[in-house]
């Protein structure tokens, strides 16, 4: 299980707003090794969580680069699964180090889209900003285009890509916006949280405090309709838009924020295994990460460790389209 919630305006009009707004949990089992979100050794332009499970190793299942890419992926609940299906982290992944547009790798992506099992994946383009989204993006694995541009596919849904045009949107293991109790919860105090505004940090505050609500919406006939049996034995648990149980729940919390300008801030909150260290503070000229160790949760051992890192956007001109 995950959720995620966004808002997507291309061309704000206040000074200081946001072109993209995202508050996304991961779900996985606690024992699942991961790397927390970082740039990559291997591509330096790139910053995710890593998979690290054997077979699946490199996925992903959110993650932005310095040139304006943007995805992120949820998993389709359904009664069986197929073992021998790819990873669907790689998506992720190889989106983020592409140098198509959006709607080009995902209508790429549908004509094999069977080989994986249910999927959702958002992906997006944003230029440097400073006049509402104008720019490009390439040589660091960027788009180009010159606007903003948001992109769904579920190869549980339509046949063809669709572009979400500027509002408010949320997923978790069904399709866009199919309307689970905790989806819609979470997405009406989302809502709230955006429109209410704020500093930066009051904004990112008030969406991690919606990432970690544990209140279950029920009854959900949708939602247990969709749900294997596992599921429906802890279904109180995995009703809520924070999951908890003793081996399995939400691992990390994203909140990322595009702004006007073209400033990027990225906060995780990330369960992580071992001792607690000491806070580390790393500044550079226009960028930097913050890193700062918190309590665990009652009944769980690993700590959570909180990363804010900050960057601006460096489109390049865009590449040559695809033949």
């Amino acid at each position: 299980m995950c959720i995620l919630f966004l808002k997507f305006d291309p061309r704000p009009t206040t000074k200081g707003a946001y072109r993209l707004m995202v508050a996304a949990n991961r779900d996985e089992f606690f024992s699942r090794p991961s790397l927390a979100a970082q740039f990559w050794p291997s591509h330096p332009h790139v910053i995710s969580g890593v998979d690290l499970q054997e077979g699946r190793e490199g996925g992903s299942w959110l993650g932005v680069t310095r040139g304006g890419r943007f995805a992120a992926l949820t998993n389709v609940l359904e009664h069986s699964r197929d073992t021998h299906t790819r990873g669907r982290g790689e998506l992720v992944s190889d989106y983020l180090r592409a140098e198509v547009s959006p709607s080009a790798y995902l209508q790429a992506l549908s004509s094999h889209a069977h080989r994986y099992s249910g999927f959702n994946l958002l992906t997006a383009t944003f230029g440097s900003g400073g006049d509402g989204g104008d720019g490009g993006d390439g040589g660091d694995g960027g788009d180009g285009g010159g606007c903003d541009e948001l992109w769904y596919y579920s190869n549980r849904g339509n046949a063809a890509p669709v572009s979400l045009q500027p509002g408010e949107y949320g997923l978790s293991n069904a399709l866009l916006d199919t309307p689970w109790g905790k989806l819609r919860h979470g997405k009406a105090a989302f809502s709230v949280a955006v429109r209410r505004g704020g500093s930066h940090s009051e904004l990112t505050e008030a969406l991690l405090t919606i990432l970690n609500d544990t209140t279950p919406v029920l009854p959900d006939p949708l939602l247990e309709a969709q749900g294997d049996l596992r599921m429906k034995q802890l279904l109180p648990q995995y009703a809520a838009v924070c999951v908890r149980t003793p081996t399995y729940g939400t691992r990390t919390n994203s909140v990322l924020l595009v702004g006007v300008d073209g400033r990027v801030s990225f906060t995780e909150r990330t369960m992580e295994e071992g001792e607690e260290e000491e806070v580390e503070e790393v500044v550079e000229e226009e960028e930097g990460v913050e890193e700062v160790e918190e309590e665990a949760p009652e009944g769980h051992s690993p700590r959570w460790a909180r990363r804010d890192h900050h960057f601006l956007l460096r489109p390049q001109p865009p590449p040559t389209p695809l033949p």
